[in-house]
């Protein structure tokens, strides 16, 4: 459910000025904004000269409006650079921080190594995920050893023997890589 069928648009800004709101209508794609999908546009504007930001959002209309965008590429034909914008963040009222628009500064990928952009998805994951650390918060781990939760409650006491029939319990693996 990581795609919308909610009218997207976007603003582009430069150092000589900004699109105003334009709305994404035609992509190269028969149905665009679907899950793992990247679609292309062509949008009509004046050289607005080297590119800073961007602001990107939609309406919020539709069944299944949420969405999760993992980046904008913007192709410049004039200078034929290429502008990147790293959002890997969910653009939606029940996720995340309830945002449906976004506002991204530019950050150069053709100079950033792998290494670095995975870093900037990993702050950008933590800013969406860090709800789930907030005060009050009841953290549960499934632990395959003994079949039961971890609990982690808001107090901060811990429950290492876990209960196997606690039925608000959710099963789930987690990978950690170095």
């Amino acid at each position: 459910n990581a795609g919308t069928e909610a009218d997207v648009y976007i603003s582009v800004y430069g150092e000589r000025g900004d699109t105003g709101s334009r709305q994404l209508l035609r992509s190269q794609k028969p149905r665009k904004f679907l899950k793992g999908q990247t679609d292309i546009f062509a949008v009509e504007a004046v050289h607005l000269g080297c590119l800073y930001k961007i602001v990107i959002g939609h309406n919020g209309l539709g069944s299944g409006n949420g969405w999760f965008l993992d980046k904008v590429v913007i192709k410049d034909p004039v200078t034929d650079l290429d502008y990147t914008f790293l959002c890997h963040r969910w653009l939606d009222k029940g996720q995340d921080d309830g945002n449906i628009a976004r506002e991204l500064p530019v950050t150069d990928a053709s100079i950033l190594p792998g290494r670095q952009e995975l870093e900037l998805k990993r702050e950008k994951t933590w800013a969406a995920e860090k709800w789930k650390f907030r005060k009050g918060i009841t953290l549960q781990f499934y632990n395959r050893v003994t079949r039961g939760f971890v609990c982690l409650y808001p107090d901060c006491r811990v429950d290492a023997l876990g209960d196997k029939k606690n039925k608000y319990g959710k099963v789930f693996s987690m990978w950690m890589c170095a």
